[in-house]
């Protein structure tokens, strides 16, 4: 079974939490996993006024992926930051380009899932994985969130992002906050949880 974690990072936390993913994918025996990123659309100019260049040569070597990508994976779980509550223009562009597959149905049946990062505790934890699933929907693609089997996201004794529908991390309005060992868990649980499915409807 082929997993596939696709993934746009602008500052380097959606990219922490889509190697927890891979960790937790990776437990399952007989998943086949692969990290790659969306290619980065912004200019050189824009990318050192956000200040954005440093952080992402954490991830320069991580593969870019094309459409052909998605064909080949059983699993994908997607990760995006959120801007404005839905994901990043990065991850849409990508997504706009898939016509040919969803005119193929190639993406029916294969499992979909979604994780992110917001700056903020109320800036789109939900809003911005949900806003995701109708493009998987539109593929036929068959949804996995993170159940409440992961215990970690009903705490309160800290700050933490996770939800029903996806893990996600907290970054802070400056990106000065990394994913913490909460968040990260239930990245790991997300990854292994849709691999042990993605195995199962693959049998």
């Amino acid at each position: 079974m082929k997993l596939l974690v696709l993934f746009y990072s602008t500052y380097g936390h959606v990219y922490q939490m889509a190697k927890a993913i891979a960790e937790g994918a990776m437990e399952v025996e007989g998943a086949e996993v692969e990290i790659k990123r969306v290619e980065e659309t912004l200019p050189m100019e824009v990318l050192e006024k956000l200040g954005a260049v440093e952080a992402q040569k954490a991830f320069k070597d991580i593969p870019i992926a094309n459409i052909d990508d998605l064909e080949k994976a059983d699993a994908i779980i997607f990760g995006t930051p959120t801007r404005f509550g839905n994901m990043a223009a990065q991850m849409k562009q990508f997504l706009d380009a898939t016509g040919s597959l969803w005119s193929k149905g190639s993406l029916i049946g294969k499992v979909g899932s979604v994780f992110t990062s917001t700056a903020t505790q109320h800036g789109g934890q939900e809003s911005t994985i949900l806003n995701f699933h109708t493009t998987l929907l539109h593929h036929g693609m068959v949804l996995v969130g993170l159940p409440y089997s992961f215990g970690g996201q009903t705490r309160i004794d800290e700050i933490t992002g996770g939800s029903p529908y996806g893990a996600s991390t907290i970054a802070g309005g400056q990106g000065e906050r990394m994913p913490s060992e909460n968040e990260l868990a239930g990245a790991r649980f997300q990854g292994k949880h849709v691999a042990e499915i993605a195995l199962k409807l693959n049998k």
